[in-house]
């Protein structure tokens, strides 16, 4: 039996949405010393393709419905990039605190992630 509820609360979400604010700064400030296009591209990427691309009933306007594992690669790809550019960029205190953001961001999209899993393979 699926849930039909959306399994998401307020702390995941605020967890999810901070790590991706990391990888919205992070990747860009990691990749401009090697190539200033490449860094915005990056941020077209880490910011459109969730906007673009989503699972009905986990956002209230869906551009593009995509199957709910979508959702969790593209989540998973903040998650990388946030981490990673994290190390590649900055102190490694900063970097140790992110990556405990990503963890702690990873226990809480659990229950959301089965839910989306549940959304079956369709849109």
């Amino acid at each position: 039996m699926t849930d039909t509820v959306r399994q998401d609360n307020p702390a995941g979400s605020a967890l999810r949405f901070a790590t991706e604010l990391v990888a919205w700064v992070a990747t860009p400030w990691a990749l401009a010393p090697h190539s200033v296009p490449l860094a915005i591209l990056s941020v077209i990427v880490l910011i459109g393709l969730p906007t673009l691309f989503s699972t009905p009933g986990d956002k209230r306007n869906v551009i593009v419905p995509v199957p709910g594992f979508v959702t969790i690669l593209l989540v998973l790809l903040q998650l990388v990039a946030a981490v990673a550019a994290s190390w590649a960029a900055w102190p490694i205190a900063v970097a140790v605190v992110v990556s405990a953001l990503a963890v702690a961001t990873v226990v809480f999209e659990v229950p959301r992630w089965r839910w989306l899993l549940s959304r079956g393979s369709r849109p």
